[in-house]
């Protein structure tokens, strides 16, 4: 048996979006229970050369939805990075499941041997798909979503292993 390239994006993409949802969920729940001020677990960081949190959800997002449509060979939904409450950062997050949701296996299919032209600030990055997923989608996915949670920990927020893992 194969594996597929929508085996090792959008079904690991998925769940572990909808993990983050929860996450934010229970982020809101804490700030409401403890009176925190407006912006206050959005604009956490652990090192002021870090993004906060807010950028860190926006990113996980962007890394699996623009992932994906590169893959695909199809232009990805454009969010504007305007979220500033944690319902906003909510709504992000089950926009771009519900985005992901609309991609078929089919779309990717050849994804695979696709070369992938990505222009970053510093240099442009080249890689076919395998490589892709591999060294910059999926790495950069968790690490965005893996920040979030322990930016959540970080302020009390009671979030364990099972609410980044899910029911596994």
């Amino acid at each position: 048996m194969s594996l597929s390239v929508y085996a090792t994006t959008v079904e690991l993409f998925l769940p572990i979006l909808a993990n983050l949802g929860k996450m934010l969920e229970k982020a809101k729940a804490h700030a409401e229970a403890k009176k925190l001020d407006a912006g206050v677990i959005e604009n956490l960081r652990i090192a002021p050369d870090m993004f906060p949190l807010k950028r860190q959800v926006q990113l996980a997002t962007d890394f699996a939805k623009n992932s994906t449509a590169r893959l695909a060979g199809i232009d990805a939904p454009k969010f504007p990075d305007e979220e500033q409450t944690l319902d906003e950062l909510g709504a992000r997050v089950h926009t771009t499941i519900a985005w992901l949701q609309t991609i078929t296996p089919a779309q990717l299919e050849g994804a695979l041997q696709r070369h992938i032209v990505l222009p970053l600030r510093t240099r442009t990055l080249e890689l076919d798909g395998l490589p892709f997923i591999q060294r910059w989608a999926l790495p950069n996915f968790y690490f965005h979503v893996t920040t979030t949670y322990t930016l959540l920990r970080e302020a009390g927020v009671e979030v364990g292993k099972q609410d980044f893992l899910g029911g596994v």
